[in-house]
């Protein structure tokens, strides 16, 4: 059975994040692409599919080293990618695009893709290839997708084939059928949208993935279509889709974790009298920093806005059970 790509890339990224040292290329299609047999048409499959698959990781910011797999012989060509440059402060990691360093940090909570990639790396070791867990804490999710939009979704914007969908709008009775030519995900004030141009509308347009009510459909050949250069789907997203007030809220993080609330974080100082702890100023919608909060744990403390700590603490009480009247509203 031939693996959903969007699980391919996921596989190969945290593969070629997590090998202490070079992984030829026998160790990664035995790993990643079980479905190219052997012989010069799976080979030939083989070598397309890998090549692409580079080339999509390279489009999200992975950097991938190619390098000598073999102590002994040195044309024996591996590839990794190098913590120390996948996690470059230069490379900045907003809240809306956990995509940046690649698909795994998008869909790692999802469960059937978790268990491809545990059966991945089972086979890597079996090989004797090393793979050392702390390397791929990089990839740790800060924001999850749990829409069934978001995987056939991501899979055409990677082949540009446009898609159809009912989209149920909430001033409307019932959905509507959207034909799309998807240009990408983004996330804006907490929720994932898909931002593209609307074929029977002629125009670009944002749509909300928990309103896609529907199986997504992909019509048509790949390529079929070319993104608008320059478009910046961040943007178009935040423009067209509802906005909510931003905040500046200062946390307290624990040193060593917050990586992305460090990253696009206004000021980071240590605290006096607190060991360990530095805090960090950043900005943005209320929603959207309960949520990269919460995926913290104790690792992060909301000290200001007051808003900002009722909604953390409001989540809290409701995953717990809590009464929401008791207590005195403020976070721990």
């Amino acid at each position: 059975m031939v693996q959903p790509r969007a699980e391919r890339l996921m596989n190969l990224h945290i593969l070629l994040l997590g090998a202490k040292r070079f992984i030829g290329k026998d160790a990664i299609r035995e790993a990643c692409y079980p479905e190219h047999a052997r012989g010069p048409a799976g080979d030939e499959a083989f070598e397309r599919a890998f090549e692409r698959d580079k080339d999509a990781l390279r489009q999200i910011g992975a950097v991938i080293e190619v390098g000598s797999a073999d102590a002994f012989f040195d044309d024996e060509i591996g590839y990794r990618i190098p913590t120390e440059q996948t996690s470059l402060p230069e490379i900045r990691f907003e809240s809306d695009e956990a995509a940046v360093l690649g698909l795994a940090a998008q869909v790692w909570q999802q469960a059937t893709l978790a268990k491809a990639t545990g059966r991945a790396l089972a086979k890597l070791k079996g090989q004797g290839v090393e793979i050392d867990p702390s390397r791929l804490e990089v990839v740790a999710p800060a924001i999850t997708a749990d829409e069934p939009a978001f995987e056939p979704l991501w899979d055409a914007i990677g082949k540009r084939r446009q898609v159809s969908f009912p989209y149920q709008r909430a001033d409307e009775t019932t959905p509507t059928t959207r034909r799309v030519q998807p240009w990408g995900l983004a996330r804006s004030s907490g929720r994932w949208y898909v931002v593209g141009f609307d074929v029977d509308r002629g125009a670009e347009r944002v749509f909300r993935l928990s309103r896609i009510v529907g199986p997504v459909r992909a019509t048509g050949r790949s390529g079929a279509y070319d993104v608008p250069p320059g478009t910046d789907v961040r943007e178009v997203a935040r423009r067209l889709s509802p906005s909510y007030p931003s905040v500046r809220a200062q946390v307290r993080v624990r040193q060593g974790t917050g990586v992305g609330l460090r990253r696009r974080a206004e000021s980071v100082t240590p605290i006096d009298g607190r060991p360990g702890w530095d805090t960090v100023v950043v900005e943005g919608p209320v929603q959207e920093l309960s949520d990269e909060v919460l995926t913290y744990g104790s690792d992060v403390v909301v000290e200001a806005p007051q808003s900002l700590r009722d909604d953390v603490v409001a989540r809290l009480r409701a995953v717990a059970g809590a009464d929401p009247g008791s207590g005195n509203g403020k976070a721990s």
